[in-house]
C-alpha cells in the first residue's frame, strides 16, 4: 500500500495510491490517520481501508498545480524533527577505501570516518536482543526544511556545493506513551553541502543544515530488504549524470532496527505527538564523480517499488543574508 498527501480544499488531505494516474483521497491527513491507528490498536493499512472517500484525483494535476506535499508532515513544524545517520550502506566502503588504500593495513592509521564505518561492518546487526554498534548521527533541522516533492531545493549564498543523497527515509510518529511508531519508508533526497563536509570532517554538522525532500509517496507495510535505484540530475531537459543505487538491509551494514535503536534510546527523541524522519545513508553520490551543480538542474531519484520519482530543481541563493545578533 502507498499513499501521498496533498493540498485538497487548501487542507491537507491523504490518498490511497490506485494506479500511476489516479488517486483516490482519504477521510484525513497522514499525521491524523497515524494517530488513529496508534490510539485504535489497529494498524495503518487498516486505518486508510476505513478512511477512504470515493473522491478520486489526477495524479498529474496534483503535480502541474502544485498541491502535492511530503506524504507526512506535523501540523506545527517545529514538532517534526529530520536527521539521519551515515557510512551505513556495505558501498560507502568502496568510495572510502579508493581515499585511504594506503592505510587499510594498519589499524592505527585508519581515519575516522573508516573506523567508524569498519565499526558498523562488524557490529551494525545484531542479534535479537543485543545492542548493536551506534552509527554516525546527524541533524538537519525540523520540519521547515523539508521541501516538498516538484518543489525547489533552496541552495543558500554560503553553500560551498548542493548535491544529491539517494536514501530511504523513515517516517514516524510518538505516541502519547512515548513509544515510537513506524509510520513507513519513503524515497529521501537527503541533500547535503559534500565541499564543506570534505574540507574538515568535524563540519560535518554544518554541511547537513541544508533542506531536503522525501516522497512523494508512502510506502506502508513490510520493506523490501534488497531494493535498487536510479540517481540522475538533469540539466536542461538533457541527463547530465545517472547511476544505479542499491538500499534495503540486504545492502547495508546496519540494520533498520539498530539505526532506529540508536536514534530513539534518547528521551528527548520521544516526545508525544512528534514527527520523525530519519535518512538512513547512502553509498552513491554525483559528488564523487566530479558533478557541480547549478541553478536549475533536477534532482530524479527512483525505486520502482516507491511509486512515482522523487524530483526536485535546485534554486541557487545569489544574496547573502545577513543575520546580526541584537543586544536586549
Amino acid at each position: 500500500m502507498r499513499i501521498i498527501q496533498c493540498l485538497h480544499q487548501d487542507r491537507p488531505r491523504a490518498a490511497l495510491v490506485e494506479s500511476e494516474t489516479t488517486v483516490r483521497l482519504l477521510e484525513a491527513d497522514t499525521y491524523a490517520l497515524a494517530r488513529r491507528a496508534i490510539a485504535d490498536g489497529r494498524s495503518l493499512g487498516e486505518v486508510v481501508e476505513a478512511a477512504l472517500t470515493e473522491t478520486r484525483l489526477d495524479y498529474q494535476q496534483l503535480i502541474d498545480e502544485a498541491r502535492l506535499l511530503p506524504p507526512l508532515t506535523h501540523p506545527d513544524p517545529a514538532h517534526c524533527l529530520v536527521t539521519g545517520t551515515g557510512l551505513t550502506h556495505l558501498g560507502s566502503a568502496d568510495t572510502r577505501a579508493s581515499m585511504h588504500a594506503k592505510t587499510q593495513a594498519d589499524e592505527s592509521e585508519l581515519t575516522d570516518s573508516m573506523r567508524m564505518f569498519k565499526l558498523g561492518v562488524e557490529g551494525g546487526k545484531p542479534a535479537a536482543g543485543e545492542t548493536g554498534a551506534q552509527p554516525e548521527w546527524f541533524y538537519k533541522g525540523d520540519g521547515d526544511c523539508v521541501v516538498a516533492p516538484e518543489a525547489p531545493l533552496p541552495v543558500p549564498a554560503f553553500a560551498e556545493d548542493a548535491g544529491e543523497e539517494p536514501e530511504l527515509a523513515g517516517l514516524f510518529v510518538i505516541g502519547d506513551d512515548g513509544r515510537p511508531w513506524r509510520v513507513g519508508h519513503a524515497i529521501g533526497n537527503e541533500f547535503s553541502d559534500h565541499v564543506t563536509e570534505r574540507f574538515n570532517y568535524l563540519w560535518l554538522a554544518h554541511s547537513k543544515l541544508r533542506h531536503c525532500s522525501f516522497g512523494p509517496e508512502l510506502l506502508i507495510g513490510e520493506l523490501p530488504e534488497h531494493l535498487e535505484g536510479t540517481s540522475r540530475i538533469v540539466r536542461d531537459g538533457e541527463t547530465l549524470w545517472e547511476k544505479p543505487f542499491l538500499t534495503g538491509e540486504a545492502n547495508m551494514a546496519h540494520s533498520l532496527a539498530n539505526l532506529e535503536h540508536h536514534h530513539f534510546k534518547y528521551a528527548g527523541f520521544r516526545r508525544p505527538g512528534d514527527v520523525h524522519v530519519h535518512f538512513f545513508g547512502t553509498a552513491t553520490l554525483s559528488f564523487a564523480d566530479g558533478i557541480q551543480t547549478r541553478d536549475g538542474d533536477r534532482f530524479e531519484i527512483s525505486l520502482p517499488a516507491f511509486g512515482r520519482t522523487l524530483r526536485n530543481p535546485l534554486a541557487f541563493d545569489t544574496e547573502a543574508t545577513d543575520t546580526p545578533v541584537h543586544s536586549l
